[in-house]
């Protein structure tokens, strides 16, 4: 049985949809590590800092079984340094299908003892991704629906307009 699980992402931000996969991977596995990707070549709206606490303070509310880490290597090697074995990823559409596939592939042929499970997104949370959101937020539209709570608040007291 496998005890650990790691659920990597950007996280830029955290929104229902994270939320979502982290509590019911949580409630499958012993421990989930939430790794947040440094993703520089992604030029991240959010500074690792800031992104790693939004979701911690998302996720003060659930159960203690999960952490959350910062890393800026391999996924691969990330996980055989944790000695996880499990990779958790979310597909909200057949779009998403192609690309996690090649990611799941290439950790494989990094590290052979790698298993990534795919978790769909409930229903409410399909359509909600962090590029959206940015989008949204970019432009002072609502986001409070889309992100949990605690992160609306987080990003109204940095200055951002949350809610229209």
């Amino acid at each position: 049985m496998y005890r650990k699980a790691i659920y990597p992402g950007t996280f830029d931000p955290i929104t229902n949809g994270h939320l979502d996969i982290i509590r019911r991977a949580s409630s499958i596995f012993q421990e989930v590590i939430v790794a947040v990707a440094e993703s520089a070549s992604k030029s991240p709206m959010f500074s690792l800092q800031e992104r790693k606490e939004m979701i911690e303070i998302a996720l003060k509310h659930m159960d203690g079984n999960i952490s959350v880490q910062s890393f800026d290597c391999l996924l691969a090697n990330f996980a055989k340094q944790n000695g996880v074995v499990v990779l958790v990823r979310g597909l909200r559409a057949v779009s998403d299908f192609e690309y996690e596939l090649q990611i799941g592939y290439a950790n494989a042929s990094l590290n052979k003892d790698l298993e990534t499970v795919y978790f769909m997104p409930s229903l409410e949370n399909a359509f909600i991704s962090s590029s959206v959101v940015r989008s949204i937020l970019t432009h002072q539209g609502k986001i409070c629906h889309l992100v949990p709570f605690e992160v609306c608040r987080y990003l109204q007291e940095k200055g951002y307009v949350c809610s229209a």
